[in-house]
């Protein structure tokens, strides 16, 4: 094939809540052709945008195709992933990577070992707010970073039936703080509860440091009648404040004009000063994503969440579970960035 010319070959495995989505933008998207999705379930609601449905990745391989999403229940990435792998066939998995730290190494050495382009759908990368954010820490406009806060918080989604808050919403605000800061975790203390009656943590509070000192703190759970995405990233030179369902960013710059309030004078920190909303183009990140990934497979740009990184977040994720088990903070070993 010549990545210049050739139309992708799509494929996708699981048509549920995150599938159907896949596959909408697959069928509209440029330079790509979805030839087939894999669900043993059917397609009861028509979300399959006219591609044959089929009931196994094997009758999916038999048709032919440059690359796959996977967006079946967390415990089956590994199993359908590897299949890929072994096929030589490029894959974007939904994050988690996998369901175990151990699941997602595998998963690692299969694409590398094969030099298979292969990326984790950690969709928040592709949110303009953040991306914006992340563009104006690396241009140095905060100046040192002092500390990431992030909320994510709402109703129970009846979508997930396979693990519990940390893995499913956590794993947004762990990878995105090591994206946009470029740091990774070195520890993580973390307090979950269970309230829903699940077998798994419907509410989780964790507090960790990044490689360059940079604090960190989350607060996610799906047990608020109030839906939030807050990200916070506060430095030197004041505060950048991303909502994620609005795709708003807001600057609140520290004070550069002196006081006459002697009593304010006092307190040597910082004061209230400018804030300033941006205007930032709003495209839907899962349209980005899958932009992202396409010109990954064409050789065109590395713009993705690797699965190394997906390793990490996993890595980090089941720090956090490990923290709240035993009360301990647990130390992670500061593994360099993929």
């Amino acid at each position: 094939m010549t990545a210049s010319t050739a139309t992708l070959r799509a494929g996708l495995v699981g048509l549920g809540s995150m599938g159907r989505h896949h596959a909408r933008v697959l069928a509209g998207l440029d330079g790509v052709q979805l030839v087939g999705v894999v669900d043993p379930m059917g397609d009861k609601n028509g979300w399959a945008q006219g591609a044959p449905v089929l009931s196994t990745v094997e009758e999916l391989l038999a048709l032919g195709v440059d690359y796959a999403v996977v967006a079946c229940p967390t415990a089956l990435h590994e199993e359908v992933g590897l299949k890929l792998a072994e096929a030589g066939v490029c894959a974007l998995v939904e994050k988690p990577v996998a369901d175990t730290v151990d699941g997602a190494r595998r998963l690692v050495e299969a694409f590398e070992s094969r030099g298979l382009v292969a990326g984790v759908g950690h969709i928040e990368r592709c949110n303009p707010a953040l991306r914006s954010l992340r563009t104006r820490l690396e241009a140095g406009e905060l100046g040192d970073v002092y500390q990431v806060v992030t909320r994510r918080q709402g109703p129970f989604p009846h979508r997930i039936a396979d693990v519990g808050v940390v893995k499913d919403l956590a794993t947004h605000d762990i990878d995105l703080t090591g994206w946009v800061t470029g740091q990774t975790y070195t520890s993580i203390a973390a307090h979950t509860v269970s309230k829903s009656g699940r077998p798994h943590e419907d509410m989780v509070s964790a507090v960790g440091q990044l490689s360059d000192g940079t604090m960190v703190s989350h607060l996610v759970n799906w047990l608020s009648p109030l839906k939030e995405r807050f990200t916070s990233v506060t430095g030197e030179r004041g505060c950048f404040i991303a909502d994620t369902l609005t795709a708003d960013l807001t600057f609140h710059s520290n004070a550069a004009i002196a006081t006459e309030w002697e009593a304010l004078r006092a307190f040597r920190g910082v004061a209230e000063g400018d804030m300033i909303r941006y205007a930032i183009p709003k495209r839907e990140p899962l349209l980005v994503e899958h932009e992202l990934f396409r010109d990954a497979v064409l050789g065109k740009s590395d713009d993705i969440c690797t699965l190394r990184q997906g390793l990490r977040t996993v890595e980090v994720a089941a720090a956090v579970l490990e923290s709240a088990a035993t009360g301990d903070t647990v130390r992670l070993d500061g593994a360099a960035k993929g």
